[in-house]
């Protein structure tokens, strides 16, 4: 299944779902609607014999701009429940994920690849999480799992200021598994897959599961965040550092 001008593509192949992020011309910035569409394909390739991997890569110029602010703004009341509901489903998700990425990764962008399994990165790729920035906190579990990977001041760094982390340093980190050349990057994950298929699939599961053996505290841990990001998104600070941006991007 091939859906051109959607813009979250799914593509199935034996044995994989591919997750295409197509919105370019707003640098693949998540609108409520995106995050249904992918929590369902999500839902879809857990309970499908058929689907054993899934891979999410991305159109245009960057892998994921994070929330469409507009968007994200208009249902603030709401407390960005379908955005909170995506983090879950990937957390949750029981068969491998596998990511290419280039770019700007960016909020969303960032955090969802905490959850994934292996990660390739182009070596124009760009790390940002910057809710602080958007008088808002982190989510989706980066506020345990930064610390874990980066170390405590590093994650400091990353989630109080916004500081942007390269592909070379995510490699480096071992938050990204392999950085290669842009052009390169979406067919070596596609390659990364099908190698997983080869794999005894009982094997792939029970190691993967032993991998995730914080899984509990992390999943704790996005309720947590889920709540306080809440509360942030309703005051005045989201308000103005949004205005803001607009305005200077203007």
């Amino acid at each position: 299944m091939h859906v051109p001008d959607q813009e979250i593509q799914l593509r199935e192949t034996p044995g994989c779902l591919e997750i295409r992020i197509n919105r370019p011309d707003r640098k693949n910035a998540l609108t409520l609607a995106m995050y249904r569409t992918m929590i369902d394909a999500l839902e879809r390739a857990s309970a499908s014999d058929d689907i054993r991997v899934v891979l999410f890569t991305g159109e245009g110029e960057a892998f994921c701009a994070g929330n469409d602010l507009k968007d994200f703004l208009a249902v603030a009341d709401t407390g960005a429940t379908e955005a909170i509901n995506f983090i879950r489903a990937v957390a949750t998700f029981d068969k491998p994920l596998v990511a290419a990425v280039h770019g700007a990764c960016i909020g969303v962008g960032t955090t969802m690849l905490f959850h994934f399994d292996l990660v390739y990165a182009a070596d124009d790729a760009q790390f940002v999480m910057p809710f602080v920035n958007l008088g808002l906190v982190p989510e989706g579990g980066s506020s345990l799992a930064a610390p874990a990977i980066f170390g405590r001041a590093k994650a400091a760094e990353l989630l109080m200021l916004g500081e942007p982390l390269s592909a070379e340093d995510g490699e480096a980190s071992g938050f990204v598994t392999r950085v290669m050349p842009v052009a390169e990057v979406q067919d070596y994950a596609r390659s990364r897959v099908d190698d997983l298929l080869q794999r005894p699939p009982q094997a792939l599961a029970k190691t993967r599961n032993l991998l995730a053996d914080n899984r509990e505290a992390m999943l704790a841990q996005i309720e947590v965040e889920a709540e306080v990001f809440a509360g942030a998104l309703k005051g005045a600070e989201v308000q103005q550092a949004i205005a803001a941006f607009f305005a200077r991007r203007k």
